[in-house]
């Protein structure tokens, strides 16, 4: 049985990968800048090039979300043998925010006759690591305008974890998991763990939106994704999405089927603590 992972190099990918083990190909744009363990088969495709996506073979596929693609990818790996799919998708799926972008994947695969799973994910916690690294490391600052607002952040091998049991377990066929990740902290609380991890007492620069936005976007992040990050626009542009009266809660899927609950941010954290020091 071959299992292919498609954005094998990604934050959720490479765990993915690395859960597997043997038996499973890994695809990417570059093979030559990968570091995966032996036994893993590492080819080149991009989803962007459905006919060159190696499927011969492969029964099972862990597919990353590529909205232009998705249905002809989805259609080419049935017709190859794939019977089971394993989507990455997102909690704003769940809550109605995304109509444009993960939602119409996981319809393509729906629709392709495999059996599917979908993954909904919350706030990546890596996504610390590209808007506050880099003014961490430079002078233990953090670039937000409001520290006390609420988030909620997931470690990345939580849903690699889930990925790797609905790809290798039975049972899991036409469910979405929505995976929130742990209880809900503040973006001071976040900080108090980064600098915890770093052994760094880390503060806020004093900075209005439009500030903090002007600064991420210089820092390379798309325009349309640090409007989203700092409450400007909605999920997929336009005015804010109205959370009303949203509560964050803590789903219970994964520690249903780990029978552990999620990490905290401070476990990741102290995972990723290289990547906030100078």
């Amino acid at each position: 049985m071959t299992i292919l992972v498609t954005g094998a190099t990604g934050t959720v990918g490479r765990l993915v990968v690395r859960g597997l083990g043997a038996g499973v190909r890994a695809m990417t744009r570059d093979p030559a800048k990968t570091r995966f363990p032996d036994g893993v088969e590492v080819v080149r495709g991009d989803l962007d090039d459905p006919d060159g996506i190696p499927f011969d073979g492969v029964e099972k596929l862990y597919l990353f979300a590529h909205p232009p693609t998705a249905r002809e990818v989805v259609e080419r790996a049935v017709r190859a043998g794939v019977r089971r799919i394993v989507t990455l998708s997102s909690g704003a799926v769940t809550h109605g925010y995304d109509t444009g972008h993960h939602l119409p994947v996981e319809q393509a695969v729906e629709a392709s006759g495999a059996e599917w799973t979908h993954l909904r994910p919350g706030e990546f916690a890596a996504n610390t690591i590209g808007l506050w690294g880099p003014s961490i490391r430079e002078d233990g600052t953090i670039v937000h305008p409001d520290p006390d607002a609420w988030s909620q952040p997931i470690h990345e091998a939580d849903i690699a974890e889930i990925a790797v049991k609905a790809l290798l377990e039975d049972g899991h066929a036409g469910r979405a998991y929505t995976l929130s990740g742990p209880p809900p902290l503040t973006r001071r609380d976040m900080a108090r763990e980064i600098g915890a991890a770093i052994g760094r007492d880390l503060s806020f620069r004093d900075v209005t939106p439009d500030e903090a936005l002007a600064y991420y976007i210089g820092a390379g992040w798309p325009e349309e994704v640090a409007r989203f990050i700092l409450g400007l626009s909605g999920y997929e542009g336009g005015e804010p999405d109205d959370f009303g009266d949203y509560e964050f809660t803590v789903t219970p899927e994964f520690e249903r089927l780990t029978g552990r609950p999620y990490r905290t941010f401070a476990v990741w954290a102290r995972d990723h603590a290289d990547d906030f020091r100078a």
